[in-house]
């Protein structure tokens, strides 16, 4: 018998609160570090969640305390049905948020404030309009940016996600913190994670300490405030004095987080991930349709969490090829 009260909570005595749901394998980019060059196999329709799938699936999960769903892809506002979805999702007691490129999401301002998503997290990995169409394989540059200039404008409450790779953009860090002097937004830099497909090797990394260095170079050091941490937190806050905004470091790589996460990963095909760096997965949808149980599913894949990174606890683990290839490509986990 499943204990309503500890269905999300794990082994280390973790509390999975917060839900993200992937609701398309499909991007209209075709970022390096997240799809392979040649793409990847789409699973077919049938096998993807529908809206009310989503829906049902989503509210077992806030039954036993989840807060906050996160709405990520591929690109979510791509899926036809999206507006339907938010809606559905907007009449559970939950917090509602999402991850996008951002390059249509002005045909969605109006559905965002009707169904209540304030929270929206932005991909931007430069501020150069030809290092975008590079590391995006689109020219998109403009639309990305106007419309992450709109949403501060219209009032959402914007984070900008960007990561970092070694050779590509490092030489931006100080751009984007600048970024935030005039602007209400918060840049994260995020370490460069591996994935199927994505040629991952620490050469790459671009870590927490290398971030810093660069920011106590360029600003003065008192003028570096550093924030107190969230709840839960995955990204470790600073600002500059003066400045509008500010800025974050998730590093999940060199100094990961893992003891206070509480984040649960639904694909778009209905499996869930307990880890980001985990290649187990439990299918949940099959079992649903079935009209089986899933909760027993739901708490095993929970118990069966790592203390850290999926057991991978050093750079030689996470260098091992065979580690990236038994686990999916970013694009069909979800951001």
């Amino acid at each position: 018998m499943i204990s309503e009260t500890n269905i999300l909570t794990d082994d280390f005595g973790r509390k999975h609160s917060y839900l993200r749901i992937s609701l398309t394998e499909k991007c209209n980019l075709r970022c390096t570090y997240c799809m392979p060059e040649n793409g990847v196999p789409l699973t077919p329709k049938a096998h993807i969640m529908s809206a009310d799938e989503i829906f049902k699936i989503a509210s077992i999960f806030v039954k036993h305390g989840v807060t906050k769903i996160r709405l990520t892809g591929g690109e979510p506002l791509v899926r036809k049905d999206f507006s339907k979805i938010l809606e559905q999702l907007s009449t559970l007691n939950t917090k509602l948020s999402i991850t996008t490129n951002a390059v249509i999401a002005d045909r969605f301002i109006d559905d965002f404030k009707t169904f209540g998503l304030q929270d929206i997290n932005v991909s931007l990995d430069s501020l150069q309009a030809d290092k975008f169409t590079f590391i995006t394989r689109r020219n998109q540059f403009k639309a990305a940016y106007d419309n992450i200039i709109m949403l501060l404008e219209q009032g959402f409450n914007v984070k900008m996600n960007v990561v970092l790779i070694k050779g590509f953009n490092e030489d931006e860090i100080i751009d984007f913190i600048k970024f935030t002097k005039h602007l209400p937004i918060a840049v994260r830099f995020i370490e460069f994670m591996p994935f199927d497909g994505n040629n991952w090797n620490k050469e790459k990394l671009v870590t927490q300490a290398e971030i810093l260095e660069q920011t106590y170079s360029y600003f003065d050091k008192d003028d570096v405030i550093s924030l107190e941490n969230e709840t839960n937190f995955t990204s470790r806050n600073y600002k500059i004095k003066g400045y509008k905004g500010a800025f974050g470091i998730i590093s999940s790589v060199s100094n990961p987080f893992c003891d206070s996460c509480n984040r649960i990963r639904l694909t778009a095909n209905g499996n869930i991930k307990n880890c980001l760096f985990s290649n187990q997965e439990t299918n949940l949808l099959t079992a649903y349709r079935q009209g089986k149980n899933i909760e027993p599913l739901i708490s095993n894949l929970i118990h069966k969490k790592f203390a850290v990174r999926a057991g991978m606890t050093d750079f030689e683990t996470l260098n091992n090829p065979e580690y990236h290839t038994n686990n999916r490509s970013m694009i069909t986990i979800g951001g």
